[in-house]
């Protein structure tokens, strides 16, 4: 039986939505299913958004830039983290002292996003333009 790109065999999707993962999926339905509904928030969104079209940021960098709290700001990085969607790093800097945090996406968190929220952004002009009724097709 041949499966194609999106996981249906033959060309019919199977009954159980777990069974679209394959055999040796590195996450489990409810891990992939926890990513997105982690992104359905708008800070998390754009704290990924930056986060994949910016690179690493220190959680000063994304409180600035996202004008919240640090508290709020934690509270959806740490969630971020929990899904596998961001990484917190450490590192030490030149000629200073300490240890410096940043976070940045996983591969996980870039095709979440560009291949998820993005892509329908984006698509939203194409489905305009197939739905237009004022256009000759």
């Amino acid at each position: 039986m041949a499966t194609n790109e999106t996981g249906a065999v033959d060309g019919a999707f199977p009954e159980d939505p777990e069974d679209l993962l394959p055999e040796e999926s590195v996450l489990t339905l409810d891990e992939y299913l926890d990513m997105h509904a982690a992104i359905g928030h708008r800070t998390r969104y754009e704290v990924l958004y930056r986060l994949v079209h910016s690179g690493p940021m220190s959680p000063k960098e994304l409180e600035q830039a996202l004008d919240v709290d640090d508290s709020t700001l934690h509270y959806h990085l740490n969630t971020l983290v929990d899904v596998g969607l961001i990484e917190k790093r450490q590192r030490t800097e030149r000629d200073e002292d300490g240890l410096h945090t940043y976070y940045r996406a996983t591969v996980f968190g870039e095709v979440t996003l560009t291949q998820g929220v993005d892509q329908l952004i984006r698509g939203e002009r194409q489905f305009d333009a197939m739905y237009d009724s004022s256009v000759d097709q």
